[in-house]
């Protein structure tokens, strides 16, 4: 346990839930008053922010920096692509797209910011902006703390918590009162945005079941849903990530397609998949002035209702969303990390929201001769529901929504409550059981007591509060993303070249000639590496565990040696060296035109390094040679460790790793 992080982020949470709880009704005027200051005075930021985040994630995507590893260079992801996708899926905005499929849509048509209500243009602007709200601007802001997140842990050997993401700009200060600060509204906002989701969950289960069975809708019963709920969601965190989140993540998914494919199959089949080709059209043709359009010279309360409460929910989510996929993207590189988060997601949510939202508009227009709009207005939480009563097997589909819904509950609330725990734990993830449980609780607690305290209204304005300062944070992240990934390219630019920190000393032109010529076999490296390389690194430990730094010497199972000096502030210093096969050299045409595996191999002794990228061949060391290698390595690792955080990112003539 990180013990001001976790005592100060929980007794923020409890005296803010408290309020609304003990004081109701000056609770529900300040939260009201608080709200309309943040929106007047910092909406602009909202939007500017969200703006900047999306065009920096797309240049990581795009550069050179898409190569990059979320891990050491040769990294293997840790889960198959489907797996990671589906979990992506269930963590992000599950309880959102259940909630809003039908509603959003319905709402921009019948009461539209610009066109006429219930007109042509109104659809086509309905399903844009729902577009807008829902793509790639939300998980642009998931793609940003996640990236960093798994960059920083993966490659520095950080703690995997939002703090990580700042050691470019702060360095070694992370780990006081400012990284402290910055894990407190990490919680705090992934709190409040966690319990808006679990709020909208429950308010349409509590609508399903009073339309299945009768149940009556009221705060008492919802208060119990939400036990219910976050009890299965308890075990589920104790199950863990491979078993519990991983099974119900794939499992969800799977019922939500069946669902989307029987309203595909039911509904208006080729209007929808036309609708969804123009919608996509409108979207990006729309994506820029969107992006940053405010209502400046004609002031509508619809942006702060809409747009900016979006942008303040994803904000507050991306703490929790961010470290879950970073969680699961160790591997991978930084440009498939970037496309998975960022257009899969949002093309499957695309797709679903054509699928709800046009035929819901669809039949708003037709039989339903308004009735859904009507329906939505009254109570929005009802709409999926007043939805399939258009549609064939009303109770089937809509008991199916019910348990989708619900099992969106565990998994956001069991993937919250552990990604919660992490950071109160300093990035550790193997805390103890009851600490799980109590993060676990207390999200269902906030959400119960917010919603006695003022509805979807108070939620709503907890997660606007909230999401200030972390939107700031985001944007320092993303600086501190480009300044990381800036300095291990030009590290990579170095080790590509293959050069040494020093040159092998040869006595005559003669000898480096028969080096140069010479094609070693496997024997010869492994004997090179047990008679000079195994030694010399072996002398350099016991030196510098006469220095009290805790080195270790270790041999691998391939034969090689790797020398280590372990770093709590940041990545360890690792020189190795390694036996590694190359095709030989050719001196004909019908050679060189041969597959690298039929061909002759040549053996090298290569150096490896911190981030797992090979470096250069050393075989023509002997043991003073590799011993000033290592030191010169060595050397150049602490002065970057210990250099101003401005002069680690300044790239130089000889770059090094990153560290």
């Amino acid at each position: 346990m990180n013990k001001p992080v976790f005592l100060t982020a929980s007794a923020i949470i409890v005296l803010l839930a408290f309020i609304g709880v003990a004081y109701p009704q000056d609770a529900a005027r300040i939260f009201s008053a608080v709200q309309s200051f943040v929106l007047e005075t910092f909406g602009w930021f909202y939007l500017l922010a969200v703006g900047i985040l999306v065009f920096t994630i797309l240049f990581l995507a795009i550069s050179r920096y898409g190569t990059l590893k979320l891990g050491p260079d040769d990294a293997e992801p840790d889960y198959p692509y489907v797996s990671w996708l589906a979990m992506l899926f269930a963590a992000g905005m599950g309880i959102g797209l259940m909630f809003y499929a039908v509603a959003e849509p319905i709402l921009h048509y019948s009461v539209p910011p610009e066109a006429q209500p219930g007109s042509f243009d109104a659809a086509r602007q309905a399903m844009s902006i729902v577009f807008f709200h829902w793509g790639i601007h939300a998980w642009s802001i998931y793609a940003v703390v996640g990236l960093s997140l798994a960059y920083f842990s993966f490659r520095y050997n950080l703690p995997l918590t939002i703090r990580a993401g700042l050691y470019p700009l702060i360095r070694d200060r992370i780990h006081g009162p400012i990284g402290n600060a910055v894990d407190i509204f990490a919680i705090c906002g992934t709190m409040f945005g966690i319990a808006t989701s679990l709020g909208l969950g429950v308010l349409q289960i509590n609508a399903g079941l009073n339309y299945l069975v009768g149940l009556p809708q009221t705060p008492l019963i919802q208060v119990g849903l939400i036990a219910v709920v976050m009890g299965l969601a308890t075990l589920s965190v104790l199950s863990g990530l491979d078993k519990g989140i991983r099974r119900l993540s794939e499992g969800n998914l799977l019922l939500a397609i069946v669902l989307m494919l029987f309203v595909l199959v039911v509904g208006p089949t080729e209007f929808i998949f036309r609708a969804f080709v123009q919608n996509v059209g409108t979207y990006l043709s729309d994506f820029v002035g969107r992006t940053f359009k405010l209502y400046a010279y004609e002031p509508k309360n619809w942006i702060s209702d809409w747009t900016l409460f979006y942008w303040a929910w994803w904000i507050s989510w991306s703490p929790f969303v961010g470290m879950f996929i970073a969680r699961i993207s160790r591997g991978r590189t930084v440009r498939e990390f970037v496309v998975g988060v960022l257009f899969v997601p949002s093309a499957f949510t695309f797709f679903w929201m054509t699928v709800f939202g046009n035929t819901a508009i669809s039949l708003d227009m037709g039989e339903a001769a308004g009735a859904i709009s009507r329906a939505v207005a009254a109570d929005i939480s009802v709409s999926l529901f007043q939805f399939f009563e258009h549609l064939p097997l009303t109770m089937i589909t809509s008991a199916l929504s019910c348990a989708l819904v619900a099992i969106f509950f565990v998994t956001s609330a069991d993937s919250g409550s552990m990604v919660i725990d992490t950071i109160a734990a300093g990035g550790n993830s193997d805390t103890p059981v009851w600490q799980r449980i109590y993060w676990c609780a207390l999200e269902g607690a906030v959400a119960a007591a917010l919603l006695l305290a003022g509805g979807l209204g108070a939620l709503q304005t907890m997660t606007l509060i909230t999401a200030l300062p972390f939107a700031m944070i985001l944007l320092l992240l993303g600086f501190g993303l480009v300044q990381g990934m800036r300095a291990d390219m030009a590290r990579l630019d170095t080790h590509r070249e293959s050069r040494p920190a020093i040159r092998a000393r040869s006595s005559n032109w003669q000898s480096r000639l028969g080096a140069i010529l010479n094609q070693p076999t496997k024997g010869d490296i492994l004997a090179f590496v047990e008679r000079i390389a195994a030694p010399a690194l072996d002398e350099v430990c016991r030196e510098l565990n006469k220095r009290g730094l805790g080195a270790v010497s270790e041999r691998d199972e391939d034969g090689g040696v790797t020398l280590t000096v372990p770093s709590e502030a940041s990545r360890n210093f690792v020189y190795g060296v390694t036996p590694t096969a190359r095709p030989a050299m050719v001196f004909s045409a019908g050679d060189a035109s041969r597959p690298d595996a039929r061909r002759e191999q040549v053996w090298v002794a290569r150096t490896v390094f911190s981030d797992g990228s090979r470096g250069y061949d050393v075989a023509d060391f002997n043991r003073d040679d590799l011993i000033s290698d290592v030191l010169a390595q060595f050397e150049r690792y602490r002065v970057l460790t210990e250099a101003p955080s401005t002069s680690l990112y300044t790239a130089s003539p000889d770059p090094t790793p990153a560290t």
